[in-house]
């Protein structure tokens, strides 16, 4: 089973749900936030692989060019232009290889650049995967693809997504069969979780909301679920415990308290699977 958990916005405590949740239920971690991945901070696995990721960007024969320009026609990412010559821009390059289809005098084949690395370790029973952007780069997804190339399909395997509702939100949430989206009881919090909620809906995968930092109070969280017959399958506390922990580098499932919230949590979960 793959449960995604995914925010509208960054800083709702994304990370410490799919960290807490993966150490408890054992199986697969993925953190798919490769432009910021921080979940190996809490899980402290041992690597053990690290592997680059490539994409393949093209190289163009300048004996063999006629400048017909019908590769930079056929580009739809403005990575090619011609400036006496035909020149690439490779960082916009996506790797589709239109451009070495549609030239006639085979001047162009394809080279790969790498883009970011995989690393892989465990952490007592939990398999954990992280994926790193190199800086600089502007495309995370096809990390992101190698990434879940590598999820074992007998394992619970938790996906922590990127923050928002961008591509590669949905390229992480993609195939998952539940999602879990995380959220903070504020209007801000609010706001943005209804385009987490629109994009789910939309792809038509089943979710459930956990609300981070909640009081005793019913909150505006709790009144909009109520009104989209949404369930809410969890409330982490608000708490100067989970903060101080947190800023320790620790779970908070280390605590007894939070962690029997987190069994609860768990106990919903296997109820959708």
């Amino acid at each position: 089973m793959q449960i995604a958990v995914l925010s509208g916005k960054g800083g709702t405590g994304k990370t410490t749900i799919s960290t807490n949740l993966a150490k408890l239920m054992g199986g697969m971690y993925i953190d798919c936030d490769v432009e910021e991945p921080n979940g190996f901070i809490f899980l402290k696995p041992e690597v053990e692989e690290t592997e680059d990721v490539f994409i393949p960007v093209p190289t163009i024969d300048k004996d063999k060019c006629i400048a017909c320009k019908k590769c930079i026609n056929a580009c739809q990412f403005n990575a090619l232009a011609f400036v006496n010559e035909v020149v690439l821009f490779e960082k916009l390059c996506h790797g589709c290889g239109a451009c070495m289809l549609s030239c006639p005098t085979g001047a162009i084949s394809e080279i790969e650049r790498s883009i970011g690395k995989i690393h892989k370790g465990k952490s007592d029973n939990l398999e954990c995967l992280m994926g790193i952007l190199d800086i600089g780069e502007p495309m995370a997804g096809p990390i992101i693809s190698q990434l879940k190339k590598k999820i074992d399909d007998e394992k619970i395997t938790i996906l922590d997504c990127a923050p928002g509702s961008s591509c590669n939100v949905v390229k992480g949430l993609y195939g998952s069969d539940y999602a879990i989206l995380v959220t903070e009881p504020t209007k801000f919090g609010l706001h943005d979780l209804k385009i987490a909620v629109k994009l789910v809906r939309d792809m038509n995968i089943p979710f459930g909301i956990i609300i981070n930092r909640a009081d005793e109070n019913k909150n505006l969280i709790e009144d909009y679920c109520e009104a989209e017959n949404i369930k809410i399958i969890g409330k982490i506390p608000f708490s100067k415990k989970v903060a101080q922990l947190y800023s320790q580098g620790k779970l908070i499932v280390e605590d007894e308290e939070y962690k029997n919230v987190f069994k609860e949590i768990i106990k919903e979960l296997e109820g959708v699977s």
